[in-house]
């Protein structure tokens, strides 16, 4: 299992506190997350299914490269992070 956390700053449009979920890749470890707290996935995704351009996955302190399909590894014990992506000029 993955320990999932959603930073605090997602936390306050949408409750979804940290826990354990399954998955072998960024998209499973999500998807399992999402069935508990379902309104957090129009904030993170996007209606295809991909990371919106506001969000940033890390797994184990790295950012996903996959940004479609999510379909980064993620192993036992994997620390897996979802913050909003900084931006600026």
């Amino acid at each position: 299992m993955a320990h999932l956390v959603f930073t605090g700053n997602l936390q306050r449009h949408v409750p979804c506190p940290p826990g354990e979920y399954p998955g072998t890749c960024v998209a499973e470890v999500l998807e399992a997350a999402f069935r508990e707290r379902p309104m957090a996935r129009g904030y993170v995704l996007d209606e295809h299914g991909a990371l919106r351009h506001h969000m940033v996955v890390f797994v184990d302190g790295t950012a996903v490269s996959d940004r479609k399909r999510l379909g980064d590894p993620v192993g036992p014990g994997a620390e897996v992070y979802v913050m909003q992506a900084l931006s600026g000029g």
